[in-house]
């Protein structure tokens, strides 16, 4: 045994003597994959399933990558994904007007084998966490009263709520699959280009939310604000509450409204990112 763990130091070491260090930024944009229902969308007469991967959006990452000889090595990703906007919820009826969407605002970090088929051709793959950050869910809605309520409230038919909030929703400790195919360009001996297709295999499963902002204000029909700040986050209406959890299971009285039932989201994406390597001098091997 000892034999054995002295010679994978000696074949590690041997490996490292010939060893190449590189640090890489990019930028690129990324589609949404194997998409989920994440909503509806709602009008007088149909109702539709909305769709989506809150993986789509803007990235950007930094990477640093050692190669122990001239093909293989291992990479080691940070990166923040700037999600494009995701439709959860949109109501278009004649009393009540909806629009939902969400966001990812998230942190990453990848480890990775990688492989260099030529020069400039490459691939790389390997594991997938999200380690920071939230899906941000942005809400507006307009309620018309009804005439009892106009009365009770002593306000002129066709008055109506309008409520803005802001709900964040973070997920337990995910683990996902990457994978990317890649060309570099070399310029010099220390700087290259390249371009590269990158797949992303991950959901998260929600833990908690919290809205972090509300506000209601009750408006007259001609758009004038009767009441400003009739509900707020210190004040919120039936319903709502500031922080909920997600489980997996509820008994059938529940009447905790933080208590709600888990589900898992997408975060899966196709993409192109375009970026810059710096690669160190080879280390020589030593006698």
């Amino acid at each position: 045994m000892k034999k054995l763990t002295f010679l994978g130091i000696g074949l590690l070491f041997s490996a490292m003597s010939y060893g190449q260090f590189q640090i890489s930024a990019s930028t690129g944009y990324a589609i949404g994959s194997a998409e989920m229902k994440l909503g509806e969308k709602a009008n007088a007469s149909t109702t539709e399933n909305s769709y989506g991967s809150y993986g789509e959006g803007l990235n950007f990452q930094l990477r640093g990558t050692y190669f122990f000889n001239d093909n293989f090595g291992a990479d080691l990703g940070f990166g923040y994904l700037h999600g494009a906007d995701q439709t959860v919820s949109k109501v278009d009826l004649p009393n009540q007007q909806i629009e939902a969407i969400a966001r990812a605002r998230a942190y990453g970090a990848s480890l990775s084998l990688v492989y260099k088929f030529t020069n400039n051709l490459y691939g790389r793959f390997g594991a997938l966490i999200k380690v920071g950050g939230k899906t941000e869910a942005v809400v507006h809605q307009t309620s018309v009263f009804s005439d009892p309520e106009t009365e009770a409230l002593g306000l002129p038919s066709g008055s109506y709520s309008e409520t803005n909030y802001v709900e964040d929703f973070h997920g337990k400790f995910p683990l996902g699959f990457v994978g990317a195919l890649g060309y570099r360009f070399e310029l010099n001996s220390n700087f290259s280009l390249f371009a590269e297709a990158e797949y992303y295999g991950i959901s998260l499963k929600r833990k908690d939310s919290e809205i972090t902002e509300f506000n209601t204000n009750i408006v007259l029909p001609n758009g004038d604000v009767a009441v400003e700040g009739f509900y707020n986050l210190d004040n919120l209406p039936e319903g709502y509450v500031k922080k909920s959890t997600y489980v997996d299971e509820l008994p059938n009285n529940n009447t905790d409204p933080s208590k709600k039932l888990s589900q898992k989201v997408p975060y899966s994406s196709f993409g192109i990112n375009f970026g810059v390597t710096y690669t160190f001098k080879k280390s020589e091997k030593t006698m």
